[in-house]
């Protein structure tokens, strides 16, 4: 590390650049970003419908072993991890007869599932902005005394870190949909969070610091196994190793690691005695995950993540350049160690994608948050200037969808919605309409403060980049979500097999399915408790094909003389269908 680190960072700032933001704005913000689309939507394929049928599952079947063990239906759900299974059966069971009070019992169950929700975001927002607050207020990261005064004091310098970190973090594009999805996403980001707090903590409290660390890493590991919990557990593992504060707490790792390994192991025996089965294929789906992917699926996550992972990858990538000379400092290294650990396993784990793209959120938000002291003034402008410029455009164009699929101009465009929103009618919610505009309304009155007030916090271009999200996310969520609820949701097909099976199913027939994915498995069973078995001598099948085959007859008969009873699609959809179909009885 350089000498004279005071004196010499690349951070440059004045006290009225670290202008604090109000925390009833902070909260506000907060608050919309994870209440719009939480609720009054149908759950989704594939993870969020899933995990909610898992949850179900354990309700329903009431035994340990459901509890203890993730099921959809009679399906073995050998995936990611108990955890969050656990805590939404738990919501459910004690929040859903207050709901059933003013709605249905499953819309009831749906909205209970989702709360937990709000705790995962809570751990979020708690445990990144303390450990982003003292990490700023570290004297490695203070910005240059200026000759004659007027740079911020410490506590202003480290909650402007703290606070940009938080917004530039609700200001990634990527994990805003996956934030309100009831699966182990929410939860381990929040988790990762935690970690990165107990790390901080242990500079100065290295007991309290390694308890919470060694909790958290076992609550992980519940959460998304092996596949989740090591980027985060090598990430700790090597700051503890590398990070000088940290170096001389080495020693209560060893209680960390003794936590973690008794909350798996407090899960693991008994889940193996009850469930061998479910153990050996949950091992295994973790084994087979990891393995070299080869260059060619690195370069694909590469691109995914330049729309995920904006608008702060350019802020990193300026962060580590800017402070180049001090890499070895706590508050770069920290976030450089779960940055480089969760890029790692995008090469070792099949299939990568967002659950594995968004451990890489937090690590770059606090990097680009010690980037934003670096910039010079004009730069600072421009990326206040394209904050306006991106997400008006994108607002404007959500409203310009809207009105096209409402009144049939623009044509091109009203033509485009129908196609893909086939046999859907469209109707006009008022409320959903008053809450889209006081959200135009409120990011109108955003950039009016920018372009007239021209405010000298460096906090604007993050409050910008977080408020245009969220007023796209907010029009998206009010205005479009009838759409995609038809485009998306099972409800309606499920409703239809339902009936088609009280016509036809006989007393005593049980239905297996054939080549049905598990999202579709797990939404029969949430909207209709349609439970698809895996016995071979259900003389029922249902089985999903492509529609694409089935126009063209193509559909490979399951067996001769069989008889299709019912067939059915979402009306949107222009991929897949299901058959109900009887076999032959056997002579």
């Amino acid at each position: 590390m350089p000498p004279n680190t005071l004196f010499s960072t690349p951070a440059r700032l004045t006290a009225p650049a670290a202008v604090k933001l109000p925390r009833q704005i902070l909260v506000l913000t907060g608050l919309i970003y994870i209440l719009a689309g939480l609720f009054f939507r149908d759950p989704w394929k594939t993870d969020d419908v899933v995990s909610l049928a898992t949850m179900l599952t354990a309700i329903n079947d009431g035994s340990l072993k459901a509890w203890l063990l993730p099921q959809v239906g009679h399906l073995a759900y050998a995936e990611a991890g108990p955890f969050t299974t656990w805590i939404g059966a738990l919501s459910i069971s004690l929040l859903a007869p207050v709901f059933t009070l003013f709605t249905s019992e499953l819309n009831a169950a749906i909205i209970a599932s989702r709360m937990p929700n709000l705790l995962w975001f809570g751990l979020l927002c708690v445990g990144l902005w303390r450990a982003s607050y003292w990490l700023g207020r570290r004297p490695e990261a203070q910005p240059v005394r200026l000759p004659f005064g007027g740079e911020p004091s410490i506590t202003d310098y480290g909650r402007m870190i703290a606070d940009a970190t938080l917004l530039l973090t609700l200001a990634t594009v990527g994990i805003i949909w996956r934030m309100h999805e009831t699966s182990e996403v929410p939860a381990l980001i929040g988790f990762q969070a935690i970690v990165i707090y107990s790390l901080v903590r242990m500079f100065q409290r290295p007991g309290s610091g390694a308890a919470l660390l060694g909790l958290t890493l076992g609550v992980c590991f519940l959460t998304r196994g092996i596949v989740g919990a090591s980027p985060i557990l090598l990430a700790s593992v090597l700051s503890i190793a590398f990070v000088q504060p940290l170096q001389k707490h080495a020693k209560w790792l060893a209680l960390s690691l003794a936590i973690a390994t008794a909350i798996v192991m407090a899960w693991w025996i008994p889940a193996q005695r009850i469930g061998p089965y479910w153990t050996q294929q949950w091992l295994l789906w973790n084994l087979q995950s990891v393995a070299w992917v080869g260059f060619a699926a690195l370069l694909n996550s590469l691109r995914d993540l330049a729309w995920f992972l904006w608008p702060t990858w350019p802020l990193t990538l300026l962060a580590i350049w800017q402070w180049r000379a001090w890499v070895r400092a706590p508050h770069l290294l920290l976030p450089l160690i779960f940055l480089g650990s969760s890029f790692s396993s995008l090469l070792f784990i099949q299939g990568s994608f967002e659950p594995e793209y968004s451990l890489l959120v937090l690590p770059c938000a606090l990097l680009g948050a010690f980037a934003l002291p670096t910039l010079r003034r004009g730069i600072v402008n421009a990326l206040d200037w394209f904050a306006i410029m991106c997400f008006s455009l994108t607002a404007a164009t959500v409203w310009l969808g809207w009105i096209a699929q409402q009144t049939g101009w623009p044509s091109k465009i009203a033509h485009n919605i129908a196609r893909q929103t086939q046999g859907y009618d469209t109707f006009i919610s008022i409320p959903a309409i008053l809450i889209a505009l006081v959200g135009t309304a409120a990011w109108i009155l955003l950039v009016r403060w920018r372009l007239s007030v021209r405010p000298a916090g460096l906090l604007r271009g993050t409050v910008l980049s977080a408020g245009g999200l969220i007023t796209t996310w907010l029009l998206l969520v009010t205005l479009w979500m009838p759409s995609l609820d038809y485009v998306r949701s099972y409800r309606s097909v499920s409703a239809d097999l339902a009936q088609a099976l009280r016509t036809h199913q006989q007393a005593g027939e049980c239905l297996r399915a054939e080549g049905v994915g598990s999202g579709q498995r797990a939404s029969f069973l949430v909207f209709e408790q349609i439970n698809l078995s895996f016995d071979r001598r259900c003389s029922l099948v249902l089985q999903q094909v492509s529609l694409r085959d089935l126009q063209r007859q193509q559909v490979a008969p399951l067996a001769a003389n069989a008889d299709i009873l019912w067939q059915g699609k979402r009306e949107a959809d222009r991929h897949e269908a299901f058959l109900l179909i009887r076999l032959p009885k056997p002579h």
